[in-house]
């Protein structure tokens, strides 16, 4: 059984964790972290770290970022892996989590899903037979309430295609301030925004005279939930170092 701390455990990716968690029978919730108090599950909830008193085995954190240093002073403290799920993190915030993995388990991800992890990996095998033939361009789309554009799936996809590559691209987020004809070297990042969409990222290889896309869309967020739930059970018990879902899912195959 592995013993949860839930933090953001009242937004909608903790709710959706909290009734994939209550279902399950190797997993439990028991306790949340929230600025809103409220029971909503049959697990307490706190506003403040120090007001838990019992034992865990790993924290899930879909909260915010301006919480992530909250979060790993508690879990460095009392020695507890953490699975940090909240995405728009700075460059220095990433930068505490690989210090942080020398202390304790940490597992980050752009994003949560198996199926868009998957995308990655494909994504970067194709760019490493298409190089120099083909233009790449990464279209993500969201719902209207999401913070950070590009999300950070879609740059996470442009990263590992980057790593692919013998030739370090440059990223391209708006042509329409510079007219001229695109570089072969550019990936091209684009944003929509609208309505109620989950995610969904596209990523096209275009050539002469054909065009390969890989595709996927999140029709519900209980795809991140479980992930997130994979990761946290993956992760419980594991020596210090840093940790991804590309690590969850070899171990998976």
């Amino acid at each position: 059984m592995t013993n949860i701390i839930l933090s953001g455990c009242n937004g909608r990716m903790g709710q959706a964790i909290s009734r994939l968690v209550s279902e399950s029978a190797n997993s439990k919730i028991v306790c949340g972290f929230d600025i809103n108090t409220a029971q909503l599950n049959d697990y307490p909830v706190y506003n403040n770290y120090s007001d838990f008193n019992g034992t865990a085995d790993v924290i899930i954190d879909f909260s915010n970022p301006a919480n992530l240093e909250n979060i790993i002073n508690y879990a460095t403290k009392h020695k507890l892996a953490v699975v940090v799920c909240t995405t728009g993190l700075s460059e220095e915030q990433k930068a505490l989590l690989v210090k942080t993995s020398e202390i304790i388990p940490i597992f980050y991800s752009a994003n949560m899903s198996l199926g868009v992890n998957l995308i990655i990996e494909l994504a970067s095998r194709a760019a490493k037979l298409l190089e120099g033939s083909f233009d790449i361009e990464i279209i993500e789309k969201h719902h209207n309430q999401k913070l950070d554009a590009p999300s950070g799936t879609a740059l996470a996809i442009a990263d590992a295609i980057s790593e692919s590559l013998k030739e370090s691209p440059e990223y391209v987020y708006d042509r329409h301030a510079v007219r001229k004809k695109r570089d072969p070297k550019e990936i091209g990042i684009h944003a929509v925004r609208g309505g109620t969409i989950v995610g969904e990222h596209s990523v096209i290889f275009a050539g002469n005279n054909e065009v390969i896309e890989l595709n996927h869309s999140a029709t519900s967020r209980e795809v991140f939930a479980v992930g997130a739930i994979k990761a946290g059970i993956f992760l419980a018990g594991k020596p210090a170092g840093m940790y991804s879902m590309k690590d969850l899912v070899n171990e998976m195959a």
